[in-house]
């Protein structure tokens, strides 16, 4: 594994994930009431001996930056880093990036810079899976691939909204459809899956490169800004590109349903995913924070965090709360995930705000809150009612948003009390 630098893809807009990524980049967004999105990339490289990690981004890279800097302080005596890496001005390139492929191209230098580098790992960081990526290179140096893409099953529904791979007998990509048409899911590579729910194969948006295979591959297409629709179909024709199956947990989290649905199915009985695993433990920063305290109330299927008040006769349902979040007495909270506060707000502060239009920190009394994400350092008055009972499923608010049915209220947000959203 020591052959092997790895790049986490992570500069794009976040446009799918907004207004979650209103001030943050998208491997920065909170994930599971306590970790990020980046913890999970860098976590399963770490799991697999893979120690040198180059983060690429460009927007609302602050808080990553703190994040990373925070949590992965490698061994100085095994050469291990995380770094992130975001667009700058150099010599060769003074503009942003302009896609995963140039991104990728602008920092390959720093993998051939790493004397012994022969391979290339390619992540995304809007992804939950676990994977020992140790089985993914000894396969993918056996064979002599230029490229190893590790494939997943999906059914008709996901093939239309993703990248499905074709394959031949010996598993090497023979086509590659990127968002098929219903219409041509029938044309497409069937394969004989235990599941015939799903007999499509997808691509994970992980990519093992070759070093040297890259850099012929960028060579040729000086102007390639794009990976998947420009570089790797270069590879795929001449029969180079080799497929990986992954028969795990595996969930892209880049848009707001996604997003919502995945936290729901984790606090639910049977979480696909398991954070509690002993096996490929997903790490992030630790934090001297309290045990949550939870009075007499009533929690359901909820997963919650470290520091955490919860009042007397709540009730929280199918939710997932997030570090030092603060709630109050009779609040009810259902299918919802509040993504906790930043700081804690001591009593002297609360007493300050006692009266004043302006609520302190965490959920008021009586409040009730369903199907919604409550961003960071959330303000939320007493006996509000954030519920969309109409089903809106698009529209925006003078304090929120509501993306395919879901309640969004951004970082700060505050909410007065007897605030309705129906």
């Amino acid at each position: 594994m020591q052959r092997v630098v790895c790049f986490i893809l992570g500069g794009g807009h976040g446009s799918g994930l907004y207004p979650l990524t209103l001030n943050r980049s998208v491997p920065a967004v909170p994930l599971a009431g306590k970790y990020r999105l980046i913890d999970v990339p860098v976590s399963n490289c770490i799991n697999s001996g893979i120690q040198r990690i180059f983060v690429l981004t460009q927007y609302q890279s602050v808080s990553l930056h703190r994040h990373v800097t925070n949590t992965y302080k490698m061994d100085p005596f095994h050469g291990g880093f995380v770094e992130v890496l975001a667009a700058q001005q150099t010599n060769e390139a003074s503009d942003w990036y302009k896609g995963t492929g140039d991104a990728l191209r602008k920092n390959l230098s720093y993998a051939e810079g790493d004397g012994g580098c022969t391979d290339v790992l390619v992540l995304s960081a809007d992804q939950l899976y676990r994977m020992d990526f140790r089985s993914l290179v000894m396969g993918h140096r056996a064979s002599g691939a230029a490229c190893t893409i590790p494939v997943t099953s999906v059914g008709p529904n996901r093939a239309r909204r993703m990248g499905i791979v074709e394959l031949d007998a010996g598993q090497w990509v023979r086509g590659f459809v990127e968002k098929p048409s219903a219409e041509s899911l029938d044309t497409l590579y069937r394969e004989n899956a235990e599941d015939a729910s799903r007999p499509f194969l997808a691509s994970m948006g992980i990519y093992l490169f070759q070093l040297s295979a890259l850099k012929e591959a960028f060579a040729s297409l000086p102007n390639a800004t794009d990976l998947v629709t420009q570089v790797i179909p270069t590879l795929v024709n001449p029969g180079r590109v080799r497929a990986h199956r992954h028969h795990g947990f595996w969930e892209d989290m880049g848009t707001i349903r996604s997003y919502f649905s995945t936290h729901m199915a984790l606090a639910g009985e049977k979480p696909p995913f398991e954070f509690h695993s002993t096996e490929g433990v997903i790490y992030t920063r630790m934090r001297n924070l309290p045990g949550s305290r939870v009075q007499s109330c009533t929690v359901r299927n909820t997963l919650v965090s470290d520091g955490c008040e919860i009042g007397e006769a709540s009730v929280l349902e199918q939710s997932v709360i997030g570090v030092r979040s603060v709630i109050g007495k009779r609040v009810t909270l259902r299918n919802s995930i509040l993504m906790g506060s930043n700081f804690t707000e001591s009593p002297g502060d609360r007493e300050l705000r006692a009266g004043s239009a302006e609520p302190p920190m965490g959920i008021g009394e009586g409040t009730i809150i369903e199907q919604a994400i409550i961003d960071k350092n959330f303000r939320i008055g007493r006996d509000c009612r954030l519920v969309n009972a109409g089903q809106v499923q698009f529209a925006d608010g003078p304090f929120y948003s509501i993306r395919d049915g879901v309640i969004l209220l951004p970082a700060n947000a505050v909410v007065p009390d007897g605030t309705i959203i129906s």
